[in-house]
Formats: structure tokens, sequence, C-alpha cells
């Protein structure tokens, strides 16, 4: 089984077991705040994957989102994020989904992403010479436009509001765009980048479960995913080229 198509079964079975844990009816812990929250779910979800993982790609290494550090004899790290979205995921929105992504080494860019959405069934698929697909279907690759000409996706937590580090280059950007959006799962929002729903998204001090899968979509269809440091924090970047260029530029001002 090559890669992609274990990550494809990773991420279908993983939501579908949280999408039924959830009917069921679960409990709920707080992480650090009333909005960073984890359930019973998020753990058995990543369980499944990291299991599978093991007996498919036993030199690999993994890092889950809900603890999971193994090392592998290869460089290769799967990164792991069973429920991406899980305050809406608890509260019945539609926006969530799992996902995973592949890369050469910790610190690498991804070479593969899979993300799957149960509420909307969409599977999304990308990576190094594989073009970004939503359930099997390619689609199209993204084409250059202004920020001003596109929607921008971003995630603006109270606590962001009195660091001017963050308040300001945020206000930049939105302000430099169409319209903006904050759908609570940072993998939704840029699997909807690489199918041409959303333009470009921004966010500051992403962890890499949250950022590599989408990112690789994002890559496979002809856009940009970009980091870039400014005012003592990492910011995440995607869209199509020229919103990308102009949103590093509007972050580093």
């Amino acid at each position: 089984m090559d890669d992609l198509t274990l990550a494809a079964g990773l991420v279908r079975d993983a939501g579908e077991l949280a999408a039924r844990m959830l009917h069921d009816g679960l409990e709920t812990h707080r992480k650090t705040s009333v909005s960073d929250v984890v359930s019973a779910a998020d753990h058995a979800a990543e369980h499944l994957v990291v299991t599978r993982l093991r007996e498919q790609r036993p030199d690999d290494a993994i890092v889950g989102e809900e603890g999971t550090a193994d090392d592998g004899a290869n460089r290769r790290v799967w990164f792991v994020d069973p429920v991406d979205g899980t305050y809406n995921f608890l509260s019945r929105l539609p926006t969530w989904c799992a996902a995973v992504a592949l890369a050469p080494s910790a610190d690498g860019p991804p070479e593969l992403g899979a993300i799957y959405q149960p509420t909307t069934d969409e599977l999304w698929l990308g990576g190094a010479g594989a073009p970004v697909t939503r359930n099997g279907a390619p689609l199209a690759a993204l084409t250059d436009r202004p920020l001003a000409e596109v929607s921008l996706a971003t995630y603006l937590h109270p606590t962001t509001l009195p660091d001017p580090d963050l308040r300001e280059p945020l206000l930049r950007v939105m302000q430099g765009a169409a319209t903006v959006r904050m759908l609570g799962s940072g993998s939704v929002e840029l699997a909807a980048i690489a199918a041409g729903r959303l333009g470009a998204s921004v966010q500051a001090d992403s962890l890499p479960w949250d950022w590599l899968p989408g990112a690789a979509l994002v890559l496979a269809a002809g856009g940009a995913a970009e980091v870039v440091r400014a005012r003592g924090h990492r910011w995440h970047l995607a869209g199509n080229r020229r919103a990308v260029d102009e949103l590093a530029a509007l972050v580093t001002a």
C-alpha cells in the first residue's frame, strides 16, 4: 500500500470513528481554556491512526496532537490530528476533520496531506507528485489573484487582542482582504483553499499537525504555503502565490 492510499484510509476511519462516538455521547475535558477542549473521540481516533501506522510503517516516527511521540528508525514523520476543530465537533458544528501529513523529517516540508471531513463526506488528498483531489476527482490548479479579490481565513482568539505583535499584523492582513472567515479548523480551511473555495489563510504560531496536512494540499494545487518570522512569531501563510506574497509583506511590515 502506498503512502497516499494509507493516509486516505487513516483519516477516513478516524473521522468516521469520531463521528460515531459523538453520536453515542462523549465526555469532554478542557485543556487550557473553555475553547481548548478534548474528548474521548480525539484519543480514540489518534489511537486508531497510531496503531495502524505502527503496523504499516513501523520504522517511521509519529507525532500526534493528543500526545503520541514515537521515534522511528527512519527520518520520516507522520503528523496526526485526529479531530481538528474539536470545539466545533463537540458543539455539533460541521467544520471539523481528521488530518494526517507525512514529512521527510521533523522539520521538513510535507510530502503528502490527507484530510477527511465526515459532515460533508469529503476526502482531500495531495502531495509531492500527487495533484490534489477531492473524493478522487482532480481539482483545478490555483490561479494568482490579489489579496483584495479573495477571501481570507484566519483565527483571532480573545487572548490575541492585547498583544500588538499579533493584533497589528492580523488587522493589516484582514483589512487587505475582500472578506474574512473564521471556520475553527485550520485543516478544513486549507483544504478549502486548495479547492478554490477560500482564497488565502494566515495563522500565527500553528502547530505542525494543524499546518502540514493542509499545506501539502495547497502546494499540490499549485499554491504557496510559507512560514515567515516577524515580531517574535511564526506566521503560516497559504493561498495562491500572489496573495501569499502580499500576506508576507503585510505581516512583516
